[in-house]
């Protein structure tokens, strides 16, 4: 599992050996890692000696860090470049670059071939304007994190220089895991430079390959449909036949063992059409162990019905429950305390416009500035619905965000622009519904922790199926099998 971290966190982090006179010693450790990542770079592009390298220089601690590897640069034949972006400049960097025979210029020079941007560092609040970057630079390596990204949110209030690499120091930054900031960092590689016994909790996490796919295990030798999971799913009407199909298949993709369809005729044939082994019927009855509602279940009183009937079923046995799509409209604030009453583990799978209406509607004492705060910070968004409404929330949008009651977070960026298409929400809820239904062997693995599992593999085979040619949720079940066995 991979964590991040609050800029503030990283910074808490380095006061103690900030205190004890170590402040020289992390900034050169820091240095040199930025420096034999770009030297990395430039090798790869197949010079070092010669190649030119600027450096847009703030003013506090992130500057000093450009400087010292410029430094280190020139040392090994690289014409080094300082281009200041305020008065003044990191006193001994400065020092050390001209030592090295480093230069300071008041523009990028044309033919630069690597930029650092060193301008704005983990305590930075607001935008900036970074400053024309000429045609030529063909790679802009980050110091720390892209100047105007929020280390806390990823949230990027004015201009940014998106970066093909992001060298990042002491520990991964939560901004660069999420959202914009993300988007921004490009390819991010961590420095180790002895934070380690100094950090607390991670603030977020991410599930990696094998934590995933620790969740959907192929069978065991005495495994048994009932043993590998055998999930119930209410979507589909005769207005919206085809999610139920999305769902089953996506479901069945996975090796749950068994899929149990509740819904109309039209939607049931299609259902069977695809998938035979599905047992498909009008009404809730059977053995399921998490049931999925929602998926082009529409907004009449029939979809009402349908969503009372398995609330009451998850509530009698107290199985687990994925709210999708047309769910997240209907349910209401009694049905979501009695499912918690009963012990029912609950996913809510909304994307920020759901989002923002769920809570007007059943949480209207945290709505106010929701809409602004979902918008800048997706992850305080996501916690703060998961606490109010005692559910996992899984947050839909470029990162995907799953939030637990009492603030666990995971966060994923698998994938692409293309599962935003029409249906791959409805495959999504199929995923998680297989992770829920799956009967566990040794430890327990928590809701989220599913959840999470299920956003990983949706994001890659979104990225397999979109690889494969043109991009449609129909083709996004083959690619979770190919997701679940490609190493």
């Amino acid at each position: 599992m991979i964590h991040a971290y609050t800029g503030a966190a990283v910074r808490a982090a380095e006061k103690p050996l900030l205190d004890a006179g170590h402040g020289a010693v992390l900034m050169r450790r820091a240095a040199w890692g930025l420096a034999a990542a770009v030297l990395r770079v430039l090798r790869a592009r197949g010079s070092v000696a010669g190649s030119t390298v600027a450096a847009l220089v703030g003013m506090g601690n992130n500057g000093g860090d450009a400087l010292w590897a410029l430094s280190f640069l020139r040392r090994r034949g690289v014409d080094a470049v300082a281009v200041p972006t305020g008065k003044a400049m990191h006193e001994a960097g400065l020092a050390a670059l001209r030592s090295a025979g480093g230069r300071v210029a008041d523009r990028i020079p044309e033919g630069t071939t690597l930029l650092i941007d060193g301008v704005l560092g983990t305590g930075a609040r607001g935008g900036w304007e970074p400053p024309r970057v000429p045609e030529g630079v063909a790679v802009v390596v980050a110091c720390d994190l892209p100047s105007g990204v929020d280390a806390d949110t990823g949230h990027v209030a004015g201009g940014v220089i998106p970066a093909d690499v992001t060298v990042t120091f002491g520990a991964l930054k939560t901004g660069l895991v999420v959202g914009a900031g993300a988007h921004a960092a490009g390819r991010v590689e961590l420095v180790d430079i002895g934070l380690g016994p100094h950090l607390g909790e991670a603030d977020v996490s991410s599930l990696e390959r094998e934590d995933a796919l620790a969740v959907f295990t192929p069978p065991a030798w005495d495994d048994h449909k009932y043993s590998r999971g055998v999930l119930g799913v209410c979507a589909g009407s005769e207005q919206y036949p085809g999610a139920a199909v999305l769902v089953c298949s996506s479901a069945i993709a996975t090796g749950v063992g068994m899929v149990q369809y509740a819904g109309p005729r039209r939607a049931a044939d299609l259902v069977l059409a695809a998938h035979p082994e599905v047992v498909a019927g009008p009404g809730v009855e059977g053995k399921a162990q998490a049931w999925v509602v929602g998926p082009g279940l529409g907004s009449d009183d029939d979809a009402r019905r349908r969503l009372a009937e398995v609330i009451d079923v998850c509530v009698g046995g107290g199985l687990p429950l994925v709210l999708d799509a047309s769910a997240l409209d209907l349910v209401g604030l009694e049905y979501v305390g009695r499912l918690c009453d009963a012990g029912c583990e609950v996913v809510l799978t909304p994307h920020q416009g759901e989002l923002v209406k769920l809570v007007d509607r059943l949480v209207p004492e945290i709505a106010d500035g929701f809409s602004d705060l979902a918008k800048a910070d997706p992850v305080a968004a996501a916690r703060r619905t998961a606490e109010a409404l005692a559910v996992v929330v899984i947050l839909k949008g470029s990162t995907t965000v799953c939030a637990a009651p009492g603030g666990r977070t995971l966060v994923h960026n698998e994938g692409g622009a293309e599962l935003a298409t029409a249906g791959t929400g409805d495959c999504l809820a199929g995923l998680v519904g297989s992770a829920l239904a799956r009967t566990e062997r040794g430890d327990p693995v928590s809701t989220v922790e599913k959840a999470a599992a299920a956003a990983w593999l949706h994001g890659m085979a979104g990225t397999l199926a979109a690889d494969a040619g043109p991009f449609g949720a129909s083709s996004l079940p083959s690619a979770v099998r190919h997701a679940l066995t490609d190493q």
